[in-house]
């Protein structure tokens, strides 16, 4: 049973009501199978009407969306109208790449007389949707990363029709928004296969999901638990689907010397915030803080820790995710090598959490697997290092993760070189200033890294190569002219 509840209070609001059946996932899905290639076949400018429009009523639902998503999630009206401005922007940034003929964009070699090598057919390579994608949405972005986040925005830009399964964090949100698309596909005139909707908390529905006969390929943005286990399913149907999965981060931030010599204090303070940005309920929150031995990084650890204190995040997502959060930090308390550096804890019966902090050394860190697990929430390691070699052996160890941030690498010297080149083998995103709380929706953009931080980690799910996931190539030799008038639009 699904129920809708109060982030701030924990009271249940309203009444419960049944999560979606198997027989309903599998009607859901050949929905959306008949609507593949009827979908699949619309133009450029179809499509861009269609996420324009949802852009639209979501827009003119503003007041009424963002007003529930913060009594289900309690993350705040400011966070969550801009959360809803970035979701509108993805939405009708998908429809520019459309409108530029980017995703039905082709290539095209021309015939050559002879015998091969050096003689040829002509070949036209094009893209053809995948066909329905099941779309987990996410317990932490209820608008960007949710049902009509950038997965959906990013399977419909391709001609592919979605199911959507609703987080049980904000079910009453889900359902409303789902709502809402449905009476925008209808008004473009498309089927109702095109955007379909389920919902449930249970292992079972996900599952189901899944193993539909019908789904061609899953985005899936949430646990490293979850998201593997679903791997696994996709993986051992008879006919294997692929699985994108963003699975969560611990994001090492390095703090070299020659940032400790500039503005050590106003960096503490902004990596402060950005650790209790949304409670830490951020996939790229900080959680490794490497920070060389010495008097300029106790300094800096001080000053972290002090900015770190004085903060005190908001009530986390569900009951769920906050009994996660302490028992990793009870993990963490419990560790011998660890040398707490806030020392309250809350009060028992607290709906916010307390951040958390710890130092450790690099080799107790990488010694210790059980400190290299992500803390989902306002919690943070600071590991000490001896040297670059240290630092290089701390990521290494962290293995895939979302993004990596070197702070201080400005000149070329060949110790920042290695550090350069140690952070983009393991992260999708490498910064040089300011802090990974904050994906930008851009062309350039790559959100996904090596395992454990995505499944695939040559795709991201941010920004608009997203759509690239959604999307097969076929060469077409020796083609029509009917065919090839059709300019990369499947038939």
């Amino acid at each position: 049973m699904l129920q809708s509840i109060e982030a701030r209070t924990g009271n249940a609001v309203g009444t419960r009501w049944a999560e979606s059946t198997t027989a309903d996932i599998d009607a859901a899905a050949d929905a959306a199978a008949q609507a593949a290639d009827g979908f699949a076949a619309t133009t450029a400018a179809q499509r861009g009407s269609l996420l324009r429009a949802l852009a639209a009523a979501l827009e003119a639902e503003r007041a009424n969306l963002v007003a529930l998503a913060d009594r289900e999630t309690g993350l705040g009206l400011p966070r969550l109208n801009g959360e809803l401005d970035r979701t509108t922007f993805q939405l009708k940034g998908f429809a520019d790449v459309l409108a530029a003929g980017t995703i039905h964009a082709v290539v095209d070699d021309a015939a050559i007389a002879g015998a091969p090598p050096v003689g040829r057919p002509r070949l036209t390579r094009m893209r053809l949707p995948l066909g329905p994608v099941a779309m987990f949405s996410a317990s932490n972005f209820p608008f960007a990363f949710s049902v009509l986040g950038g997965d959906t925005a990013a399977a419909l830009a391709a001609g592919c029709p979605v199911v959507v399964k609703g987080h049980p964090a904000h079910p009453e949100l889900s359902r409303v928004t789902a709502a809402l698309a449905q009476k925008v596909v209808a008004a473009q005139g498309l089927p109702v296969g095109v955007f379909q909707f389920v919902q449930g908390g249970s292992i079972e529905v996900g599952v189901a999901l899944v193993n539909a006969p019908a789904i061609a390929a899953v985005a899936f943005t949430g646990s490293f638990k979850g998201g593997t286990a679903l791997a696994k399913v996709a993986a051992e149907r008879p006919r294997p689907i692929p699985f994108y999965g963003e699975l969560g981060s611990i994001n090492p931030l390095l703090v070299l010397p020659a940032a400790l010599a500039k503005n050590s204090d106003e960096l503490a303070a902004t990596l402060a915030g950005s650790i209790c940005l949304g409670a830490g309920q951020f996939c790229t929150s900080p959680g490794v803080i490497v920070v060389p031995a010495g008097s300029a990084g106790d300094a800096f650890v001080h000053s972290f820790a002090s900015a770190l204190q004085a903060l005190q995040p908001h009530a986390m997502l569900s009951a769920g995710i906050r009994a996660t959060f302490d028992k990793g930090v009870a993990q963490w308390r419990a560790s011998s090598v660890l040398k707490p550096l806030l020392q309250d804890t809350p009060a028992a019966d607290s709906l916010a959490p307390r951040p958390y902090l710890a130092e450790v050394s690099a080799t107790e860190f990488i010694a210790h697997h059980a400190l290299q697990e992500e803390v989902f929430g306002s919690a943070a390691l600071v590991v000490r290092s001896a040297s670059v070699d240290d630092a290089v052996a701390v990521l290494h160890t962290v293995g895939g993760s979302l993004t990596v941030t070197l702070w201080g690498a400005d000149a070329d010297t060949p110790d920042h070189r290695r550090l350069v080149r140690a952070a983009a083998q393991v992260a999708g995103r490498v910064l040089f200033s300011g802090v990974p709380t904050g994906v930008a929706v851009t062309a350039a953009q790559q959100h996904g890294g090596p395992y454990p931080a995505s499944t695939q980690p040559f795709t991201t799910s941010v920004g608009y190569a997203a759509v690239d996931r959604f999307l097969r190539p076929v060469a077409l030799q020796d083609a029509p002219a009917w065919v090839i008038e059709r300019q990369g639009v499947p038939c």
